[in-house]
């Protein structure tokens, strides 16, 4: 096991476990971190939930990556600037939204990955490409839409490459 929490962030009206959590979720398992899934369902205000997040992440002082999708990856994001968040991995996330508080992100963790559809009719796909190459961040775009329903072994395949990585970068960072 890591001494690293690893939180999923689902998006605006799903439940912390759907079919993509879920199989993330088992990827994480498969590399020795258990994903936790906060139940955002009770608040609609995307900033609410950043506010419960960085809560979340005050009660435990481990470090935690952050995964979220849609307004879940908008909150991960935005609760890693005020948090020990040393990698966040970004579904088709809610970016230059109406409604949503927070355009310009600053102090974003080295390691962030961004998964995004060319067909999503949602979060339209420059949104993503727009925040990766403001903040260099890694990004895959594939064929499919705002769910991402149809790639979800691309996106365990992707997860674990993240994982990886992080978990890397956070034992190369210890004393």
């Amino acid at each position: 096991m890591h001494d690293m929490r690893l939180l999923w962030c689902h998006g605006s009206l799903s439940s912390p476990w759907g079919a993509k959590s879920m199989a993330l979720a088992e990827t994480a398992r498969g590399m020795g971190l258990t994903m936790e899934g906060p139940d955002f369902s009770d608040q609609d205000d995307p900033d609410s939930r950043v506010d419960r997040l960085v809560s979340i992440l005050a009660e435990d002082d481990r470090p935690a990556i952050l995964a979220g999708s849609s307004m879940g990856g908008y909150v991960a994001a935005a609760a890693s600037m005020a948090a020990r968040v040393p990698a966040i991995f970004l579904l088709a996330p809610a970016f230059y939204l109406p409604g949503y508080a927070m355009h310009v992100f600053s102090n974003l963790p080295d390691l962030v990955t961004v998964v995004h559809g060319w067909d999503d009719d949602v979060v339209p796909v420059d949104n993503a490409i727009r925040f990766a190459r403001t903040h260099k961040a890694t990004l895959h775009v594939l064929p499919d839409g705002h769910r991402l329903e149809n790639s979800v072994d691309e996106l365990r395949t992707l997860f674990a490459r993240f994982l990886a990585t992080a978990i890397t970068n956070d034992a190369s960072n210890r004393p």
